[in-house]
């Protein structure tokens, strides 16, 4: 439970001691006038309490028992040892500690920024670790110790790194899980394929021109357009981009709509052999742009094989592209008017399963009871999509009813739940 610091106790106290002067300030009102004392009889001025005593209790005393109670329930650290962080003295002042969850300080004593982890000397799996532990300061790494063998791994930044000697914990305490680390041959290994699959499934994502999954709404007349049917997005051909997905950046995204006419303009008629013009000519525009495409295309599908990645991006992009699909998609921010966001989270869907494949070898190994449940979500997801694609079209994410929408999203949400470790079970730690 977040809990205030008391560097937050300190700054209300301060906020008040400005704040109270000022409005006791305010509220005092001038006494009224007393009537004149009777000269026979001396009568007792009677003592009256001042005005601000009211408001500094009201605001005052909650202050107090605030900080009353951060002071006796704030946890103590089971553990509150300082261990040295550089390149001679790794894991200095370490000595066994006890099972349970301790608390660690790690002090950079050396000049360069540094990564330490806590691991196991026979296996370098790691149980707790502090990313970017600048010279001269202090944080706390929190781990849970079991029985077992430990040791404390630096590594400055531009340096070796360095192992400190290894101690020995006695008793039990419970199992505990380490994440053993990953390497960039590791993730760099499964993507092989994974680019020669995605080279074969690209060009059928990119139909002929001519063909009828080319066939554009604008190049039909508009005396044959249909009046007063629901609008339906047919699907595009996008699930031969889905292994593509898993290794393209994420950084591309549509820009905003353009600005609509102002709400007092009317509107005015347009003769038919306009509207026939206009859709001829958009119509040879974009199959001009499909043949385009197609050739760039093709040059991609050439190309691909011998593109360079990061292998680290693999487990981000198993939790951001449905991240953005729940961002952007399902939000409608990137229809356009097209009505086929669904069909794009659908393609989501299919790239981050296809990740997930590629991935499964490794995240069996960190955490076997992970992939079930992921599994699991992805079904229930891919149902509700199923169920807004009806005979070759699917339905605009605006025409969805409420609880449809909040099933999809809802869905969405649980399932990028469930992916949230994987970034963190397959990071490529310094200490592999």
């Amino acid at each position: 439970m977040p809990t205030m610091t008391w560097l937050q106790v300190a700054g209300y106290v301060g906020y008040l001691a400005v704040v109270m002067p000022l409005f006791v300030r305010g509220v005092k009102a001038k006494p009224a006038a007393s009537p004149a004392p009777d000269v026979r009889e001396p009568v007792p001025a009677p003592r009256r309490r001042p005005v601000w005593v009211l408001p500094v209790a009201v605001v005052a005393v909650p202050a107090v028992v605030a900080g009353l109670v951060v002071a006796i329930s704030r946890p103590k650290p089971a553990s509150s040892e300082t261990v040295a962080v550089s390149e001679t003295e790794c894991g200095k002042g370490f000595t066994a500690p006890d099972t349970g969850r301790q608390t660690f300080q790690m002090h950079n004593t050396g000049d360069r920024t540094a990564e330490v982890y806590l691991i196991d000397p026979a296996t370098s799996a790691v149980y707790g670790e502090v990313e970017g532990l600048a010279p001269g300061t202090t944080r706390d790494l929190v781990a849970t110790v079991s029985g077992g063998s430990y040791a404390w791994r630096c590594v400055p930044t531009g340096a070796k790194a360095v192992t400190s000697a290894t101690v020995h914990v006695s008793g039990g305490g419970g199992a505990v899980k380490a994440v053993v680390p990953v390497s960039e041959n590791d993730l760099a290994a499964p993507s092989r394929p994974t680019r020669r699959t995605s080279t074969r499934a690209w060009p059928r994502s990119s139909p002929r021109p001519g063909s009828s999954a080319t066939t554009s709404p604008a190049t039909t007349s508009p005396r044959h357009a249909p009046t007063g049917s629901p609008r339906t997005a047919p699907t595009p051909p996008r699930r031969g981009l889905r292994h593509l997905r898993g290794l393209r950046p994420e950084d591309q995204r549509p820009g905003r709509r353009a600005g609509r006419g102002s709400p007092g303009q009317g509107l005015r008629r347009v003769p038919p052999h306009r509207v026939r013009a206009v859709a001829r000519a958009v119509g040879r525009r974009v199959e001009g742009a499909r043949a385009t495409t197609g050739r760039r295309c093709r040059g991609l599908g050439k190309a691909f094989p011998t593109q360079d990645f990061d292998p680290g991006d693999l487990p981000l992009r198993a939790h951001e592209i449905l991240e953005n699909a729940l961002q952007f998609e399902l939000t409608g921010d990137t229809d356009e008017g097209s009505g086929t966001n669904l069909a794009t989270v659908d393609s989501n869907l299919a790239g981050t399963r296809e990740l997930l494949t590629v991935l499964k070898p490794l995240l069996t190994k960190e955490s076997p009871q992970l992939l079930p449940g992921v599994d699991a979500a992805i079904a229930r997801l891919q149902k509700l999509l199923d169920s807004a694609h009806q005979g070759g079209s699917w339905t605009p994410v605006e025409q969805l009813d409420g609880t449809a929408k909040a099933r999809l999203d809802g869905a969405t949400g649980q399932l990028l739940e469930a992916l949230a470790p994987v970034p963190d079970l397959l990071e490529i730690r310094k200490s592999a």
